[in-house]
Parts: C-alpha cells; sequence; structure tokens
C-alpha cells in the first residue's frame, strides 16, 4: 500500500495498458503543513488548493482521464466553524478565479456530492464551473465537496425508490449509474497523502477493487514527481479482482 521513495527519471510514464484511467485523492495533512511551518490551518487549506493545478497538469501529462480529488468530507463539518467558513470562502474564490482556464484546457469539471447546507453562493459557482465545462473531455476533475461514501449510497437508494424501480431489477451496475460517478469508471488507484491508512468514507462502493497508495507527504507538497511515483507502484502491481492469476 505505501510506496517506496524511488528516484525515476524525469521523463518515466507508464505504458498505456498500465496507466489507470481514474485516479482519486485523498488530499490530507493541510492543517499539519501549516502548523509545522507555525501558520495557521487555512493557510495549509490554501496551499492545498493551489497545489490541486500542479496534480491536475501532472495527471492530463501522465494520460490519467479521471481525476476525483476529496476536498470536503460530511465529516468535516464537525471542524471549527472558523475553519469550515474558511474552506467554503478559498473554494468558492478558486472556482470563480480558476473556471475559465480550467475550460480553455479541456477540463470537464464535476460536483460529487450533495449541496444541501452549503452558501448558496458557493453552490452557484459549482454549477456555473460544471455548466461550462461540462461539454470538455481533456480529463473529468472530479471535486468531491460535502462528501460522504455513506451519504451517496443512501441518496443512489432514494433515488432508485423515487424513480419506482422495484427490488427484483436492482443490480450493482444499475445502483453504480445512480451514484454521483454514474456514467465513469471506478477508480483504479486510489491515493492518500500524509500517511494515514483509512478510506475516510471516500468512494467505499466505487473503490471495492482498487489499488491503494499512501505516502507519508503532505499534500501541499505531492506534486508531480509524488504522482509519478504513486503511478509507477500501480504499474509494478498485478490487478487479480478476486481471482488467482495463472502462470504462462
Amino acid at each position: 500500500m505505501t510506496g517506496a521513495h524511488q528516484v525515476l527519471p524525469a521523463d518515466w510514464k507508464p505504458a498505456p495498458e498500465q496507466l489507470p484511467r481514474h485516479v482519486a485523492i485523498i488530499m490530507d495533512g493541510n492543517g499539519r503543513w501549516a502548523s509545522a511551518r507555525g501558520l495557521p490551518r487555512l493557510y495549509g487549506h490554501r496551499a492545498g488548493v493551489d497545489n490541486v493545478r500542479t496534480v491536475l497538469e501532472a495527471s492530463v501529462e501522465f494520460g490519467v482521464q479521471y481525476l476525483t480529488i476529496y476536498a470536503f468530507s460530511t465529516e468535516n463539518w464537525t471542524r471549527p466553524s472558523a475553519e469550515v467558513n474558511g474552506l467554503f470562502q478559498i473554494m468558492g474564490e478558486v472556482i470563480k478565479s480558476e473556471t475559465e482556464d480550467l475550460h480553455r484546457n479541456g477540463v470537464c469539471v464535476r460536483h460529487v456530492g450533495r449541496t444541501t447546507g452549503l452558501p448558496e453562493s458557493l453552490v452557484e459557482a459549482m454549477q456555473q464551473a460544471t455548466a461550462l465545462t461540462k461539454d470538455n473531455s481533456r480529463i473529468i476533475l472530479n471535486v468531491a465537496f460535502n462528501y460522504g461514501g455513506r451519504a451517496e449510497i443512501v441518496d443512489a437508494v432514494r433515488r432508485l425508490i423515487a424513480d419506482g424501480v422495484t427490488a427484483e431489477t436492482i443490480t450493482e451496475d444499475l445502483i453504480s449509474q445512480y451514484l454521483y460517478t454514474g456514467g465513469q469508471p471506478d477508480p483504479d488507484l486510489i491515493i492518500r497523502t500524509a500517511g494515514e491508512m483509512r478510506l475516510s468514507n471516500f468512494l467505499i462502493w466505487q473503490g471495492a477493487y482498487a489499488e491503494y497508495y499512501s505516502t507519508s507527504t503532505f499534500w501541499p507538497d505531492f506534486g508531480r514527481e509524488e504522482l509519478q511515483r504513486a503511478l509507477a507502484a500501480y504499474a509494478a502491481r498485478q490487478r487479480k479482482f478476486g481471482s488467482v492469476l495463472t502462470s504462462c
């Protein structure tokens, strides 16, 4: 699960057959990054948001087609209100300042999560970003904001019931279509920064057979080389999906 900090050539790229189509990242360690520098936690969150551009550009470079970032969980509401409100402000500012550039570069932005409880201005900004970029296809950027894996499944079940779907017709594929990520491939690789070894309610349905990679690097310091190492670790693995590999 944890990758060694191997040194790779700057021009290293995974072979197409070894490349994960969908990479998801639990962006952890912003607060600790700031505290280690004697700064308020919000400085870390701002640095973390700024780092998304670096990792997004590297993902495009390496050929990743879907990138999902865990920006704010349904459990993060329990944090001090000043921190939560600060996160909302940072998120709103970044969406407004970056959307046009993301659109010009072919990024399709999608919100993954609930809008309940979020400031109206933030919801409007997210809706405008998704509407403007909806036809782009260079890379899909899922922003998991006010997201929880259990809440996602609850919402999917509610939608199934509302649509009159009968119990005997429910399948795994059908449930997948009712999730926030419906129509997208499940993540092949889930990365967690800052050394933690838990899922934190992130993509718990979609990540059933994902490969996991944990690094001690705090999110604001997770750049191109760190992503490259994660992709190299993924490329070295053999995915079995519950089966047994047979030798030639």
